[in-house]
């Protein structure tokens, strides 16, 4: 890579996500910086030697000034908010995210800063913790990282990115931003509601169900601890997309209930999910293809890009 594509990274937003970004470009030797709303959060990441302030503008001044990757890391809730002052202070920097959804944020950037550079992406990767104090350099290490490929986007302005993405450890998945919701939907979104009516079955039933409560429960509810606030930004934000995935869970659930009471069986869902879990699995377990033969700024490059996306290559240079 060249340097200009690694331009320093100006991260807004400091928490699980953010932060980790943060800690893991400043150890690959690039200079970045951080905004967070909270002092706490800004004060202990000054505290483990970080760049941080609560000062927004005087961060976006400081991004234009240095030519800033600028990464936004705040919940979709708040981009109505915070993209009028990234286009009035830093209207020439790059700009990306790592918020969960990608349509959303692509129309809010449409809307609050009609002419910014903007290449979405985001990290498949996370816990149930939040703030600073949960934040990891390893956070992003094989993780996968869609980076958004639409038949506009300027090549330039995707290596950028992508090359943010490769020197936090991950592996770049070139995507359209309407196939990465539907995604998501399905392989995030879907599974924390899933985990919270398996929380809620269970701890209503008694003490002695939680008592009892093990790997399955344990491994099946993760998500659910995440915070509240947080799984409903992401989850409501995407919510065309989870209405279908949630609407085909249904069917499949209400068709089990409808087998075990009239066969006295569960083995359709069992037998398909079983399968599902095994195809996961051996992809899972084999090291993804790189992607092949084509390069950003060649004909038809992004439509290259996504269709071996779709059959399991990832961009690794």
């Amino acid at each position: 890579m060249t340097d200009s594509s690694r331009p320093p990274v100006c991260v807004l937003g400091l928490g699980l996500i953010g932060g980790s970004v943060l800690r893991a470009v400043v150890r690959e030797g690039r200079t970045a910086f951080g905004y967070n709303r909270s002092e706490d959060g800004a004060a202990a990441a000054r505290a483990d030697g970080f760049d941080a302030d609560t000062d927004l503008e005087a961060v976006l001044r400081r991004a234009a000034d240095e030519g800033a990757l600028i990464v936004v890391s705040t919940p979709a809730t708040t981009l109505d908010d915070l993209l009028p002052t990234v286009a009035r202070l830093a209207p020439d920097c790059l700009l990306t995210d790592v918020v969960s959804v990608k349509e959303p944020v692509a129309q809010a950037v449409q809307r609050c800063h009609p002419g910014a550079r903007y290449v979405g992406g985001h990290p498949m990767a996370g816990t149930s913790q939040s703030g600073w104090a949960a934040t990891d350099p390893d956070l992003f290490v094989d993780a996968m990282w869609m980076v958004t490929t639409q038949d506009d986007t300027d090549p330039a302005a995707w290596l950028t990115v992508a090359t943010l993405a490769r020197d936090c450890g991950a592996q770049v998945v070139p995507a359209a931003n309407d196939a990465h919701d539907r995604a998501v939907a399905a392989i995030s979104h879907l599974p924390h509601l899933t985990a919270a009516a398996t929380a809620a079955v269970g701890a209503g039933e008694s003490g002695l169900a939680l008592r009892l409560a093990a790997g399955s429960f344990r491994d099946g509810t993760r998500v659910a601890g995440t915070a509240p606030a947080l799984q409903r930004a992401m989850l409501e934000a995407n919510r065309i997309a989870l209405l279908n995935a949630l609407s085909e869970t249904i069917d499949r659930l209400v068709a089990a209930r409808d087998e075990l009471r009239d066969a006295g069986t569960v083995a359709t869902l069992v037998d398909d999910g079983h399968r599902a879990r095994l195809a996961y699995e051996e992809m899972a377990s084999t090291p993804a293809p790189a992607i092949a033969d084509v390069e950003p700024g060649d004909d038809g490059w992004a439509a290259q890009m996504r269709r071996q996306a779709h059959l399991g290559h990832t961009w690794q240079r």
